[in-house]
């Protein structure tokens, strides 16, 4: 993991698409989209079976090693309507019972209130507070006096360019002046690059390492 400071704070960048945040115990993830590969199935796609098996890999592996004490989904945790991939959420949960599940809810996040609350996940509105951080799924034009915004939705990236016009995008961890934009966590998503600007921090993702670049 690449370990940062964060508003006095400290955060590890796992290369699992996640950060880790010490003082608070809690892990943050963002784009999920479980259940996206069945939700696609379902609609006559010919999308493998298998198709999102890394996401519950990688999950569970985080929980086993990092073993924080709260997760924080920022959001879009599940694709669409419920499909059975729901359930095998909701067994990771109990599996892991002593870790407290909270989801701030994304534009993807559609099902009834009654489902998260079966899975054993907590939902937050649309804006969470945690000094000095304000959480949110989309990044917020308006930022809280004195607060840093944490958010996913973008599914950021950037592309590398080498010296015989070799390019390569990666998927990439933005920290702005106010804003840092999470990776999707989701395997079977795709990537947007975005503008950095001057001062801005990224650390790009290869398939074992988070790397800071400028």
């Amino acid at each position: 993991m690449h370990r940062i400071e964060l508003c006095q704070q400290t955060f590890y960048l796992h290369p699992f698409h996640a950060i880790y945040w010490e003082e608070q115990q809690t892990l943050l993830l963002a784009d999920l989209h479980l259940g996206k590969a069945a939700h696609f199935r379902k609609g006559g796609l010919p999308v493998p079976a298998t198709a999102g098996d890394s996401n519950w890999d990688r999950l569970q592996a985080l929980l086993f090693d990092i073993k924080p004490a709260r997760v924080l989904f920022l959001g879009d945790l599940f694709h669409s309507d419920y499909n059975p991939v729901w359930e095998e959420l909701g067994d990771l949960i109990q599996q892991f019972r002593a870790v407290s599940f909270e989801l701030i809810p994304g534009n993807h996040d559609i099902l009834e209130d009654p489902y998260y609350q079966s899975a054993g996940l907590h939902l937050h509105p649309l804006t969470l507070e945690i000094p000095p951080f304000y959480f949110t799924h989309h990044p917020q034009a308006e930022i809280p006096e004195g607060l840093y915004n944490l958010c996913g939705h973008i599914h950021p990236s950037v592309t590398l360019r080498g010296g015989a016009r070799q390019s390569l995008r990666l998927p990439c961890f933005y920290f702005g002046e106010q804003q840092g934009i999470l990776p999707a966590f989701g395997a079977f998503t795709g990537t947007a690059n975005i503008t950095v600007r001057a001062g801005d921090r990224v650390f790009v993702i290869t398939s074992n390492e988070v790397v800071e670049v400028s």
